[in-house]
């Protein structure tokens, strides 16, 4: 079933498609370019710095990324893989485009490989102990149906309850 581009809309928690394990992308059509640059405006749009497939209600393994905001730096990662997590590990403020005013410390590695393929068929590897690397992780975490909410401690989660519950009640509001 074709995508209508033009529909495509951020969708927010607690909607199923956030849940479920992404399908990876076979071939790089006309239609996955068109996704990506559509997700690239809603990213922007936003002020994001990334945003995965899933939180547009596409169940395919795609993500992109702008970590420093620039358009010349847009990336876009098709089945990507993530290899090779630092020991080390960091508390980092993290919000999600998904979840809106629902922030927390989420410890991840620092440093993280990634494997993708980019638009235009090419392979691609890079390796990050910045942004970057949070941002593909968080991202990646869409993909197989992760939130930042699985990740927080108890007590983050708690603090964010009245966030989450209007988020549910609000969803539940669009689905009458």
């Amino acid at each position: 079933m074709p995508v209508d581009v033009d529909d495509l809309t951020i969708t927010c928690y607690p909607d199923p498609v956030l849940r479920r394990k992404a399908r990876p992308v076979d071939q790089i059509t006309d239609e996955v370019r068109l996704v990506a640059r559509r997700m690239v405006e809603l990213m922007h749009e936003a002020n994001g710095v990334g945003l995965a497939a899933p939180q547009v209600g596409l169940d395919w393994r795609m993500f992109v990324t702008c970590v420093n905001r620039d358009p010349a730096d847009v990336q876009v990662y098709l089945n990507p893989t993530l290899s090779s997590p630092s020991r080390e590990q960091e508390d980092f403020e993290e919000g999600c485009l998904s979840l809106p005013n629902v922030n927390a410390p989420i410890r991840r590695p620092r440093a993280i490989t990634l494997d993708a393929t980019d638009l235009r068929g090419n392979h691609v590897t890079f390796r990050s102990d910045e942004l970057p690397a949070r941002v593909w992780q968080h991202e990646f975490d869409h993909l197989d149906g992760v939130l930042i909410i699985d990740r927080m401690s108890q007590i983050d989660r708690m603090t964010c309850r009245d966030t989450l519950k209007q988020l549910e009640a609000d969803f539940a509001k669009k689905k009458r």
